[in-house]
């Protein structure tokens, strides 16, 4: 049991170190509007409602979760 642990804590680890360097260099004000994002840009208000780019996130996080759990079989259903 505390084999799968120490797996889940060191993904999870190496999962928050790669997300800090990717915030960390990518520049979101120049972050592309995708089709189907809702910008709405007035005098003194500034909606963003990325509608689209979260699907294409959601998907792109779902495969590569995927890929790792078939990689990396931890013997747990919820991972």
């Amino acid at each position: 049991m505390f084999n799968d642990l120490g797996k889940i804590l060191i993904f999870v680890g190496i999962l928050t170190t790669v997300l800090g360097i990717l915030l960390s260099v990518v520049n979101f004000k120049n972050f592309p509007v995708l089709p189907g994002d809702i910008y709405v840009k007035k005098e003194n208000l500034t909606v963003y409602i990325p509608i689209t780019s979260s699907i294409l996130l959601s998907v792109i996080l779902t495969l590569l979760l995927n890929i790792f759990k078939r990689w990396f079989y931890l013997g747990s259903p919820f991972i």
